[in-house]
Order: structure tokens, then sequence, then C-alpha cells
């Protein structure tokens, strides 16, 4: 599995958060490979958007990477969950791809062992907190490279259906909130329940 060059993560935000879609998101522990297909992403596009931490050039040592060279990663913490977002564009222009849901494809049982409960395969990764608990992906990945191991991307195949939302938990950000930059492929069922 060869990972996608970081050069791929320098495309405009909208359209890496559909490219990311069909892709498969890798994270080798000891020698397993966790792997998942990404089947839901959500773009943040910095300074002039709302929902996003980065919302007017707004620059702190949480957002700091954001500025940094695409294909960076972006985790921080949302109540006891880390969130996985990849860093997107133009150095200085702090966009970024939120990871929302995968799809397991290997490495199942550990994902398992890795939330520390007795779950149904459908509800393992199907959210953006509950895939980077059965990865094994923390606070101490940020700043990671993704184009490198052991947390990575692969190509995967492209989606054909792509359906669009507004952005799960941003209803306090105006406007923002109902920008359709959500992306995710229609009917697969590991997409996270929209609310």
């Amino acid at each position: 599995m060869k990972p996608l060059d970081k050069s791929y993560y320098q495309a405009p935000c909208l359209e890496l958060a559909q490219q990311l879609l069909g892709c498969f998101l890798v994270h080798e522990i000891s020698d397993q490979k966790l792997v998942g297909r990404i089947v839901e992403t959500e773009a943040y596009r910095g300074s002039e958007d709302r929902a996003a931490h980065s919302y007017r050039n707004r620059r702190t040592k949480r957002t700091e990477v954001m500025f940094q060279e695409a294909g960076l990663v972006y985790t921080y913490q949302m109540h006891s969950h880390t969130l996985l977002n990849i860093v997107a564009g133009q150095i200085g222009t702090p966009h970024a791809v939120l990871i929302r849901a995968i799809e397991p494809a290997g490495g199942i049982e550990q994902m398992k062992r890795n939330r520390g409960e007795t779950i149904k395969e459908i509800d393992l990764t199907n959210g953006p907190g509950k895939l980077t608990k059965a990865l094994g992906i923390t606070m101490n990945h940020y700043g990671h490279d993704i184009s490198k191991k052991p947390l990575y991307i692969v190509k995967g195949t492209p989606i054909g259906d792509i359906a669009t939302s507004p952005r799960v938990g941003v209803r306090n950000t105006g406007e923002a909130a109902n920008y359709p930059w959500r992306f995710f492929e229609k009917n697969n069922p590991y997409v996270s329940k929209f609310r």
C-alpha cells in the first residue's frame, strides 16, 4: 500500500473533501494494518468560514498546523474524542478536511478492541470520534505528515454517487451552518447518522 503523494492534498479544500471519498485511511500499529475506506468528509475553509477553528485567520497553538503545508494532520479534542483533519490547499490558507466516517476494511477485530466495548460492526467507525478510537489515532498525531507511515491514505476507487448536506454540529455559525460542505457516499450504511 503506497501512500498518496503529499501534492495530492494541495487541491482546493472542497475538491479534496470529495476526492478523499473512496480512498483508504491506514494506521499501522505493531504488526497490524487497521484500514478503513473513507465514506464521509467535511470541508472547512478557514478565514471565511465561521464554522472553522481558523475563522478570520485565528492563529492559536491549536490551529497553527492549519497554516502549514497541505497533507499535515490537524487533530483536536471534542469532549473526550479526538477528531482527524487533513490540512488542504496552500501554505498560509488555513483550510482542512475532517474525516467523518470510514467503512472498516482491515484489522476489524483490533478496531473493536480499541473501541473497548461490545459493538456492532456497523457502528464501529460511523463518526469522527469513533473512527479515531477504532484506528488508535490520538492527539499525538497532530502535525504528522499523512503521506508517511504509520498513518497514511492510499488511493481507492472514486465514488460515483456523492451526496451533500450541511455540516454536522455547527448550528451556531450563522450562514456557515447551511453550507453544503459535508460529502458522503450515498446509501453507504457506514456514513454517520445525520441529526
